[in-house]
């Protein structure tokens, strides 16, 4: 069985500690590939950092690259995605290491000086330049050394990523400022995000901001205004949250398309929305939320089975799987996996949350690839198919693919975030529980638009229910909600189980200084995320398969968590394809009141499309087929000329009048010498910046 160990865990694992950034030796074990060590090296450094998922997804994706096109310099058919030049040298293997190195360093430098822990991050990779072998003050661009190849593949890769619409230089980096600002927005006036609503004030009941005002509209998003915030990681944040990555409905992706740079990468419409058409789905899905806190307790009784044979195996965009009836690895049933569904609830919350030292949901898939390829039953046939190929050809091409879909992933995402400027549960749930209850107009506190009443889950509180002590030190003529009550005094060795409170002060299964992530809800990141690794991770292995036919992961009993003491007992996850896995990363975000149903399976579905899309295009460097794209010339009259071609943004064209395809292409460089009747080579810049040769076919 696969043993998968992601740091992005909560738990208080050893494990941690020697991962950080002060031990850039860690991330250089003996045996693994160039790329390997510094993708372990870039982990780390986001396990330092202050979490920005889209930020960091684009840093990955950058390193990627790097790393990629250095690779593919020394090889005959594959296409650099950036950098296309081709050259030799006695010692493949050799000049492969140290242009990997060189490209990867100074990439990482570059993001780095933008990173909350800088000066020991920027240490961390000189440390593991120098215990390379490598001079870290060698800037030679000469592109016949091993050195000045990698430095020039840095130089292209920089140049086009900072173009790419996320705003980096925008930023003040260290030591200019420390801590540095990195990825700011543009201002409302200039087309940045303009705060419609109020901060919510989550130490106090309902959505007030401590001042009297409320959401102005319940159905977009609402930031916290948080007493003592920290971020994940424990770095002090302002009180009021400012947007991350506002502006990445902009930011230029890998392998989507879009006919309008306003709209979405991929739109899966509205979520419900509050007092519309859609109003009973906004009810029922915080209905979800809540009823979910309410099995955040290892003391209810129940017990469930979480194994591959039970659990997983949806489709896509729902959760109707009933598990997989045998391992097609061992070809016998899975073992049932009982729990206590309390348990299992909060240890996959806390798994997936990837909150303190933790790599964030894109690093957290690429620890997931890394000990996919390290299982020992497992062999690096790209595709599942074909000859085995070596380490490092096998690191660049999965990197490459994985962070090219989780970069998409963000691209996708966030656009969908910044356009639909989604609701949280903290706001919505509080705002319904205040209006009231909704089921029966006799009682106190009807209102049509209030929460549903539920018995042992959603209750009016009532004199004679308070003095039961069912609804203790509640307020008669209220709606209260059985759920997680917040962190207790001292989470090391308490556990707080469910209560009744008042829905007015309902919170998420998150640290009392956290609460949400700041930005909209819809759609949920880690589910997009989570899904565009899956497809990328099943292309190319062949199979949905974790090697051996499961994943698992084992959580002690007691100090496994964070937000409180537990688990009660010692729980395995176990997962037998990467989509469950992904599901369960987005099932796990409802279970920690962040997203209700809605978010997650349209998450779901926009990660497949990136994660396809990006496991297709990424091929088509590998074999260089990415060059080989026909052009389309239409004769539209004696002076106008259409030329369709497609590029990585899917088809487009262009009219161009002219008396002759000289003048028509002047700007590409390349002269056609017989307008329209000739095959012919034109080199030409795609949307995308990227050169290319295309076959150019006429067509009349």
């Amino acid at each position: 069985m696969l043993r998968i160990h992601p740091k992005a865990v909560l738990f208080a694992i050893a494990a941690l500690v020697l991962r950080s950034a002060a031990l850039p030796s860690a991330s250089a074990a003996e045996g693994q590939s160039i790329a390997r060590t510094w993708n372990e090296r870039a982990l780390g450094a986001i396990r330092n950092d202050t979490p920005h998922p889209p930020a960091q997804a684009r840093n990955l994706f950058s390193l990627s690259v790097c790393m990629y096109d250095a690779w593919a310099a020394y090889d005959a058919t594959a296409v650099g995605y950036v950098y296309r030049g081709k050259h030799t040298a006695n010692d493949v293997a050799s000049a492969r290491r140290e242009a990997i190195s060189y490209a990867a360093f100074r990439i990482l430098n570059e993001r780095h000086v933008y990173s909350r822990t800088a000066s020991n991050t920027l240490a961390a990779n000189l440390s593991l330049m120098t215990s390379l072998g490598y001079d870290p003050s060698n800037v030679s661009r000469d592109v016949s050394t091993p050195a000045g190849l990698g430095n020039s593949i840095y130089d292209a890769v920089s140049q086009w990523f900072l173009n790419d619409g996320a705003r980096q230089t925008n930023g003040t980096p260290y030591p200019a400022a420390n801590p540095p600002v990195a990825y700011p927005d543009a201002p409302a006036a200039q087309g940045g995000y303009n705060y419609i609503n109020p901060p919510l004030a989550t130490a106090l009941p309902g959505i007030d901001d401590g001042n009297g005002k409320g959401a102005v509209d319940i159905n977009r998003w609402q930031r916290l205004q948080v007493v003592n915030a920290v971020d994940q990681n424990g770095f002090p944040q302002g009180p009021i949250q400012n947007y991350l990555g506002a502006q990445w409905l902009g930011v230029r992706p890998f392998a989507l398309a879009r006919t309008d740079s306003t709209k979405p990468w991929f739109d899966p419409g509205p979520p419900p929305l509050f007092g519309t058409a859609s109003h009973a789905e906004f009810i029922s899905n915080i209905v979800v939320v809540i009823d979910r806190a309410s099995q955040l307790t290892p003391d209810d009784g129940v017990i469930i089975d979480i194994s591959p044979g039970a659990f997983g195996n949806n489709s896509l965009g729902a959760n109707d799987g009933k598990g997989h009836p045998i391992n097609p690895v061992t070809g016998q049933p899975y073992a049932p996996n009982m729990v206590k569904r309390g348990d299992f609830a909060r240890v996959l919350t806390e798994f997936w949350a990837d909150g303190p030292s933790s790599e964030t949901p894109p690093g957290h898939w690429n620890t997931v690839a890394n000990d996919m390829s390290e299982h020992p039953a497992f062999e690096r046939r790209i595709g599942g198919t074909g000859a085995v190929v070596d380490e490092l050809e096998w690191d660049v091409k999965l990197y490459f693919a994985l962070n090219g879909a989780v970069h998409d992933a963000a691209c996708t995402a966030w656009s969908i975030k910044r356009f639909y400027d989604g609701w949280r549960p903290i706001s919505a749930i509080r705002y319904a529980g205040l209006l009231g209850q909704s089921s029966d107009s006799k009682l106190p506190a009807y209102n049509p638009n209030g929460l549903p009443l539920i018995t042992n889950l959603i209750e009016l509180v009532t004199p004679a229910s308070i003095a039961s002590g069912r609804h203790a030190g509640l307020t008669a003529g209220k709606v209260a909600v059985r759920c997680w009550p917040g962190q207790p005094p001292n989470p090391a060795s308490s556990y707080q189980g469910v209560k009744w409170m008042l829905a007015e002060n309902w919170t998420t299964y998150q640290k009392t200084n956290f609460v949400s992530p700041a930005f909209p809800g819809y759609v949920s990141g880690h589910s997009t995320f989570s899904r565009s690794a899956a497809e990328v991770l099943t292309g190319i292995t062949g199979s949905p398969f974790f090697p051996g036919g499961m994943g698992t992961y084992s959580v002690p009993a007691d100090t496994g968590l964070v937000n409180e003491k537990g688990p009660s007992q010692p729980v395995q996850l176990q997962w037998g394809t990467y989509y469950d896995a992904a599901d369960q990363a987005g099932i796990s975000r409802i279970w920690g009141g962040i997203h209700p149903p809605a978010d997650d399976f349209a998450g779901r579905r926009a990660g497949a499309l990136a994660g396809k899309a990006a496991w297709a295009l990424a091929q088509k460097y590998w074999d260089g087929s990415i060059t080989k794209v026909e052009l389309a010339i239409r004769k539209l009259s004696d002076t106008q000329i259409e030329v369709g071609f497609t590029t990585r943004r899917g088809f487009q064209h262009q009219e161009q009048s002219s008396p002759d395809l000289n003048t028509a292409f002047a700007n590409t460089g390349s002269a056609i010498n017989q307008p329209y009747d000739i095959l012919t080579v034109l080199r030409t810049n795609s949307l995308d910046g990227a050169s290319r040769f295309f076959r150019v076919i006429p067509v009349e």
